[in-house]
Order: C-alpha cells, then sequence, then structure tokens
C-alpha cells in the first residue's frame, strides 16, 4: 500500500537510536525526507550516511539537547517548514515519590515533557497557517496505566496524553491531525540489557533473557520496526480521519487485568 509520503518532509526526535531510528528507517523507505535530532552527533551521522545509501532520502542531522529552550527554538527554526514532526526524544526514570527528588524529576520532564511542547508550541502554528501537517507523539503506556513504582514517567505521560488529545481535537479545522501512541515494552537495547541482567539474577544465564518476557502478550515484547510502521501509518493519508486520539500499541496489555 503506498502511504503517499513521497516528498513529505519529517523532524524526528530522539532520531538516532531505538524507535526514532526505526521511524526514520521506515519514512526513509517510504520517500520521506528527514531532519533527524538527538544529542550524539556521530550517531546521527552514521544513520543520515546509512539511509541515504539505502534509500537516497535526503537526510539533515541536528545534534541538539532538546531539554534547553535555546535547542528546541535552533531545531524548530533550521528545520523550516516540516509536514510531519514526530516528537519522540526523551526517556524517565523509574522510582517512587519517596525515591525521586524533585529535581531528578524536572529534570526528566525538561526533555520528555517540556521538548514535547516547545517543539509542538514551535511547530503547530507553522502547519495551520500552511493548512496542513501530522503531529505524532511517542508517549509511553504508562500514562494510561500509571504506576506508583514510575511516578514521574505515569505524570509526564498522562499530560502529553492530554496535550495530544485537547490539541488534536480543535486541529483538525486548521488542517492539521495531531496523534499520540502509547508503546508497552519494546525491544530496544535498554529493554534487553535490563532482561540479560534479571536472566543473570534469576537463573546465572544472560542468555536465556527472552523468557523474562514470558508474561507479556504473545510472550514477547513489540519491536521497534512495528512502532515504526504505526507512526508511519499514522503520519500518512490514510489516516486522515485520526485525531486527538492516542493508540495503545502494547498487544493488548492494558486491556489484561493487573497482574
Amino acid at each position: 500500500m503506498d502511504l503517499e509520503l513521497t516528498g513529505k518532509t519529517a523532524l524526528i526526535t530522539g532520531g538516532s537510536k531505538g524507535i526514532g531510528r526505526a521511524v526514520a528507517e521506515v519514512l526513509a523507505a517510504e520517500g520521506c525526507n528527514l531532519h533527524l535530532a538527538a544529542r550524539t552527533e556521530a550517531d546521527l551521522a552514521a544513520l543520515r550516511d546509512d539511509l541515504n545509501g539505502r534509500t537516497g532520502a535526503q537526510v539533515s542531522i541536528h545534534p541538539v539537547d532538546l531539554s534547553k529552550e535555546a535547542d528546541v527554538q535552533a531545531l524548530a527554526a533550521t528545520a523550516g517548514n516540516v509536514d510531519i514532526l514526530v516528537n519522540n526524544a526523551g526517556a524517565i526514570p523509574a522510582g517512587d515519590i519517596d525515591r525521586l527528588d524533585v529535581g531528578t524529576i524536572k529534570d526528566a520532564w525538561d526533555l520528555k515533557v517540556f521538548g514535547f511542547i516547545g517543539l509542538t508550541k514551535a511547530i503547530y502554528p507553522q502547519m495551520c497557517e500552511r493548512g496542513s501537517g501530522v503531529i505524532v507523539n511517542i508517549i509511553g503506556m504508562a500514562g494510561e496505566r500509571p504506576r506508583s513504582n514510575y511516578i514521574a514517567g505515569s505524570m509526564g505521560n498522562a499530560a502529553l496524553m492530554a496535550l495530544t488529545r485537547a490539541l488534536g481535537s480543535e486541529s483538525v479545522d486548521h488542517g492539521v491531525r495531531v496523534i499520540g501512541i502509547n508503546p508497552g515494552p519494546i525491544e530496544t537495547e535498554r529493554l534487553v540489557t535490563q532482561a540479560k541482567t534479571t536472566a543473570d539474577l534469576n537463573w546465572g544465564d544472560e542468555s536465556r533473557w527472552r523468557e523474562t518476557l514470558k508474561g507479556m502478550p504473545g510472550g514477547r515484547a513489540g519491536t521497534v520496526e512495528e512502532m515504526g510502521w504505526i507512526t508511519a501509518f499514522l503520519a500518512s493519508p490514510r489516516a486522515s480521519w485520526l485525531s486527538g486520539t492516542v493508540i495503545m500499541a502494547d498487544g493488548g496489555q492494558h486491556s489484561r487485568p493487573p497482574a
């Protein structure tokens, strides 16, 4: 199926690794030109060269720290008019209310929460003025199923879900769509490292790490490629009647009774 994305320009934050990289790969294959933002220039440059060689996509890289307002504004100005904004950068540390101090929470929210808000605030008006555009916020399932041992992430993700629903409810009047994705556990480098540690603690054999995922839907985590394709579809004209909603991309885990 042609997603009708050829010639579109996408800005992807957290674009050098994990879900962001997978989104970049799918959008490049679908004919998009890309702006990729992340903190590490070497990772961005390697991905740019790889995508250009495999797909011929025009890829611009932006080594920035999106927890800093000046970097957010500079990125928006440099990228210019984009058709698709994928807010993806940021990870919020685990911990309950006793374990996390306020400074740690603020630092995490500066990137994951206010980074999303700042870039949306900078780019959304341009899209409205042009009468077209899509914003996809990649958030996290803890906003839907909050946990006390992930208190900062639960609160931050819930805020971003509210942003998505509130803005997306009126954005279609301006020709713009705003959508969210809540990934469940995804087989990223971080998840695999954590699973290997758990397997080593349980059985003294880190190679058995996949066994730690048996309680998940289908006995596995999701893949970054699956998140990439979901994002591409939502960003495409094929999903033209979706806005102000958050897709739970977790294999149905959110519908299962709590363990």
